[in-house]
C-alpha cells in the first residue's frame, strides 16, 4: 500500500506562480497538489471540499491580503501554512507578522524571471512543505498582559540576584524559531548576560526580525555586524547569508561574520556559532536549542557540553518541529529538556547559581 501523500492547496493571485508551484510540488512523489485558488475567498471554499494538509499562501493578494486570511484561518481552523513572500523590506515585515500569526515557515519568490527563479528554489519549496506537514500547529496562545507582566516581574526579581559574570547565552533555532525566540526573549530582564542567536533565515529578513524583537523586548536586539561587542543586555542575531562566530580579545568578546560554505545546508548555521562559543567561552556559557528541523546545532552543543557549558533543549510538546532539539538530546549534549515557557527561568536560575559561587 502506497504512503499517503501530502495534500497541498496553493493560494496565489498569479496564474504563472500557481502553475509553476503546482509543477514543482507534483514532481515530488510524496506531495500532491489537490487544488489552487486565485484569492482567499475561493481558497476558503476549496479548504472545505479538498481538506488539504498544507496551504501555500501568497502574502500580497487583491480582495483580501494573505496576512488577513491567515489570521482568520488560524482563529477558525489552524493548519500548516507556508507563506510565499517577496524579497522586499515590506515583504519581510509582513512575513514576520505572518509567522507571529501562526504560519510555519516561508519561501521567498524572486523579483525577476519568476518561472526560472522558482524552479531554482524547487528543493527549498518541497522541503518546507514537507516540514510544514510534520509540524505541530496550535492556535496562537497569547499570554494575557497581566500574566506576561507577572512572569517578567518574577524573572526580574530572580535576575536582581545575578552579579556580573562573564557568562554568555547562545541560542540556535529554525522552523518555528521566530516565535520561540520572541517568547523567550521578551520576558528576559534588561541585565540579562549577552546573547548570541542563529535562526535559519535569509538575508533581508534577519534585520526586520531583529528590529521587531527589539521593539518587544527589554533587552536590546540587533542584527549582528562584523566586530560587534558582546555585551550584557544585548542580543545579536546572525545576519542572513553569514555564519556568526564568537571571538575573544583579552577580556572582551566580540563576533566575527563569514561567508564560508553552508553547514548542515544552512548559512547562517548554528554549529559554527556553538563551536566558537565552546572554544572561547567554554564553561562560561549557556546553550539553548529550540524548535527546528534537522540536526544543525547538535554537534556544536555537544562541544559546548564537553567544554563545561550548561545546555537546555526545548521539549517536544512546545516545539513546532522537534528535530533539532531531538538530535542534540541524542548526542548527550543537553543538561535539561524543558517547555519553552520554562527556559527563561532556567537560564536565570543557572546564572544566579554561577554568580553565587
Amino acid at each position: 500500500m502506497s504512503e499517503k501523500k501530502i495534500r497541498v492547496l496553493i493560494v496565489d493571485d498569479s496564474a504563472l506562480i500557481r502553475g509553476v508551484m503546482t509543477e514543482i510540488l507534483n514532481e515530488d512523489p510524496q506531495i500532491e497538489v489537490v487544488g489552487a485558488a486565485p484569492d482567499p475567498y475561493v481558497a476558503r471554499d476549496k479548504l472545505k471540499t479538498l481538506k488539504p494538509d498544507v496551504l501555500t499562501l501568497d502574502v500580497e493578494m487583491p480582495k483580501m491580503d494573505g496576512l488577513t486570511f491567515l489570521q482568520k484561518l488560524m482563529a477558525a481552523r489552524p493548519m500548516p501554512v507556508v507563506m510565499v513572500s517577496s524579497l522586499t523590506e515590506q515583504g519581510a515585515a509582513t512575513t514576520m507578522q505572518a509567522l507571529e500569526s501562526g504560519a510555519v515557515d516561508f519561501v521567498t519568490k524572486p523579483s525577476v524571471d519568476i518561472q526560472h527563479g522558482l524552479a531554482e528554489l524547487a528543493e527549498q519549496i518541497t522541503s518546507k512543505v514537507k516540514i510544514a506537514a510534520q509540524s505541530t500547529v496550535k492556535k496562537r496562545s497569547q499570554l494575557d498582559s497581566a500574566e506576561s507582566a507577572e512572569r517578567i516581574k518574577t524573572l526580574a526579581a530572580q535576575s536582581a540576584m545575578i552579579k556580573t559574570t562573564d557568562t554568555l547565552i547562545a541560542i540556535g533555532s529554525s522552523t518555528g524559531g521566530t516565535e520561540a525566540l520572541r517568547e523567550l526573549l521578551e520576558v528576559l530582564p534588561p541585565n540579562t548576560p549577552p546573547i548570541l542567536m542563529t535562526q535559519h533565515m535569509p538575508e533581508h529578513f534577519t534585520k526586520t526580525f531583529a528590529n521587531r524583537l527589539n521593539e518587544l523586548c527589554q533587552i536590546h536586539v540587533k542584527e549582528a555586524e562584523e566586530g560587534d561587542s558582546v555585551i550584557p543586555g544585548q542580543a545579536l542575531l546572525a545576519p542572513g547569508s553569514y555564519h556568526m562566530e564568537l571571538r575573544r580579545s583579552g577580556a572582551k568578546y566580540y563576533v566575527s561574520l563569514n561567508q564560508e560554505p553552508p553547514v548542515n545546508r544552512h548559512r547562517p548555521a548554528v554549529d559554527p556559532m556553538f563551536q566558537s562559543v565552546a572554544r572561547y567561552a567554554g564553561a562560561n556559557s549557556v546553550g539553548v536549542i529550540l524548535t527546528g528541523m534537522g540536526n544543525d546545532g547538535a554537534a556544536g552543543m555537544l562541544e559546548m557540553k564537553k567544554a563545561g557549558a550548561f545546555n537546555l533543549a526545548q521539549d517536544e510538546k512546545s516545539c513546532v518541529v522537534f528535530g533539532m532539539p531531538k538530535e542534540a538530546i541524542k548526542t548527550g549534549g543537553v543538561d535539561k529538556i524543558l517547555p519553552l515557557s520554562d527556559i527563561p527561568a532556567a537560564i536565570l536560575a543557572h546564572l544566579k547559581m554561577v554568580s553565587s559561587r
